[in-house]
């Protein structure tokens, strides 16, 4: 990407928030997932990713960043639209760090499209099954070896309260991921575990540039905001860090926005 978006990879500095926490993050490998790993990572937790196969280099590039702040790195690559595989990808997260406190659902699918005529049904079914199925597979798979303590951050999107018309599916997977959020929450406040979401808004990140937007809509990404300009990954950081931490601990069914001054709860 041009520019190269900031991760945080040298300005992220940790202070111990998160020492000894074990996490599992979707879409680890690039953008807002790639951030929060980092800023885990130099917290003190030891971090698990999944990606696509195909992004590898990414991942590897983020292994190296975890294992540089001394943590342990756990690189488990598969599609998530696979139920099965989604429990696989819990089970050896598991496995290999030994637990797990923090699950942050990240991973999605964005395509843009002028008309509802131009999604097709294996377009909308690819966009649900990675934006909505996974989260759902993915959290009942972790809940059984989640304590009290430990918490589970979705990232939704302002476009689950502001959605452009070109962004139809996409804007209500991340509705859908807003209420499954608040709603499990409630289900688990009993037992200990916090459930929240981040709703960033134009946020500088692949999933824009490979078809999440018109190359129309790029020239100007982020101008509308009041801020008149993009967020970076790395902003996004300290969010994911403050929800997993336990300075959040009276802090559940929350969605915090992160969207330069507009869009968002």
């Amino acid at each position: 990407m041009t520019p190269r978006p900031d991760h945080g990879e040298t300005t992220y500095r940790g202070s111990g928030r998160l020492a000894g926490r074990k996490a599992l993050v979707t879409g680890g490998d690039s953008g807002i997932g790639r951030a929060a790993v980092i800023a885990f990572a130099r917290e003190g937790a030891d971090v698990a990713i999944n990606y696509l196969p195909a992004e590898e280099p990414d991942a590897q590039e983020v292994v190296q960043l975890i294992r540089q702040a001394g943590r342990k790195a756990v690189a488990i690559p598969g599609d998530i639209r696979d139920e099965a595989f989604c429990r696989k990808l819990v089970d050896e997260a598991v496995r290999q760090l030994g637990g797990l406190d923090i699950l942050v659902n990240n991973a999605s699918r964005q395509k843009s499209a002028p008309s509802i005529q131009d999604i097709s049904s294996a377009d909308f079914d690819w966009t649900f099954k990675t934006n909505v199925y996974a989260m759902f597979w993915i959290t009942k798979a972790a809940l059984p070896h989640l304590k009290p303590g430990s918490c589970i951050i979705n990232t939704a999107s302002q476009q689950a309260y502001d959605p452009s018309e070109n962004l139809l599916d996409y804007s209500m997977t991340k509705a859908a991921e807003v209420a499954m959020s608040k709603s499990l929450a409630k289900q688990l406040a009993s037992k200990g575990i916090r459930v929240n979401a981040v709703a960033p808004g134009p946020v500088w990140t692949p999933l824009q540039v490979s078809g999440g937007q018109t190359q129309e809509n790029l020239k100007n990404f982020g101008g509308d905001t009041p801020m008149k300009r993009p967020g970076q990954p790395a902003a996004l950081a300290t969010t994911y860090v403050t929800l997993a931490s336990d300075e959040s601990s009276y802090t559940t069914a929350q969605v915090y926005g992160v969207s330069g001054g507009s869009g968002n709860p």
